[in-house]
């Protein structure tokens, strides 16, 4: 096996902050992702989202986070996207109501690891964002049918023709396949890269969504 090798483990590091006496991590998480939003170069709400399926095997891919409600809107709130309810991901939400997230944040060299319960969105919130989603955004959303076999890329730009003759310059609805979940974070997961891999972490965990947090420095 070859070992690879990427330079000296040494990092310009001057602008970490030390976030150890951080209380609340919804908090935290609404500043280091104001910072990702001005400095990272791509998609500073990409995160990956980890399930499983029936026998256990793990699934990750990245999605976009569109929605954060801390604890001012309730204990339950959390990390909203959007999907195909009938996906891989979906099913798998739906059926184990347990999930993961993983915010990297490479131009800052931060992470946020995320792990928690699964409700859906109330039909008025998938409502709304699907309103605010470009319009080609809306047709492709009633004409892929996500993660299921496709024969080839006619059959998909047949099904979008489809769809964008039959609603015309009219409105488009949400496709009842279409939704919200939220990941009600239950461990919250702060890491910062350090020089020579002496990394600073800090765990927040609660055992229920209606009670505190603890707080714990993590060895790197």
């Amino acid at each position: 096996m070859s070992i690879l090798t990427t330079g000296p483990d040494v990092r310009d590091v001057s602008d970490a902050p030390d976030f150890a006496d951080a209380a609340d991590p919804f908090a935290l998480f609404e500043q280091w992702f104001a910072d990702a939003t001005s400095r990272e170069i791509n998609d500073p709400n990409a995160m990956a989202l980890a399930t499983a399926d029936a026998d256990g095997m793990p699934n990750v891919r990245m999605v976009l986070l569109k929605g954060l409600d801390g604890c001012e809107r309730g204990p339950e709130r959390g990390f909203v996207f959007y999907t195909n309810v009938e996906s891989a991901k979906g099913s798998e939400l739906l059926a184990g109501r347990k999930a993961a997230l993983l915010f990297h944040w490479k131009s800052l060299r931060r992470q946020v690891r995320i792990r928690g319960t699964v409700s859906t969105t109330s039909d008025a919130e998938a409502d709304d964002y699907f309103a605010s989603r470009a319009r080609g955004s809306r047709i492709g959303a009633w004409a892929s049918l996500q993660s299921r076999a496709l024969k080839n890329r006619t059959a998909l730009e047949a099904a979008v023709a489809e769809i964008t003759a039959r609603y015309g310059d009219g409105p488009i609805p949400r496709p009842p396949h279409w939704s919200g979940f939220r990941v009600t974070p239950l461990d919250v997961e702060f890491w910062h890269d350090r020089p020579f891999r002496l990394h600073q972490r800090l765990l927040f965990r609660r055992s229920r969504a209606d009670t505190d947090w603890s707080r714990t420095g993590l060895y790197p």
